[in-house]
């Protein structure tokens, strides 16, 4: 079976059914990553939002 690396320890994973929590070794690895992506310490690239936009919203009308 192939393995993959842990996104939070590094330790191997195998990339099997017998593995629950892959691409993570555990749910501990698993709650890590999860409340990093929560405290924004993880973000996915992209183009900023302007948020001082003034379009009517449909509840507004």
């Amino acid at each position: 079976m192939p393995t993959v690396p842990c996104p939070t320890c590094g330790r191997p994973v195998e990339w099997s059914e017998a593995s629950p929590w892959r691409p993570f070794c555990t749910e501990r690895c698993k709650l890590i990553d999860l409340g990093a992506w929560a405290a924004e310490k993880h973000a996915i690239p992209g183009e900023s939002i302007d948020e001082s936009v003034d379009e009517e919203s449909p509840r507004e009308r």
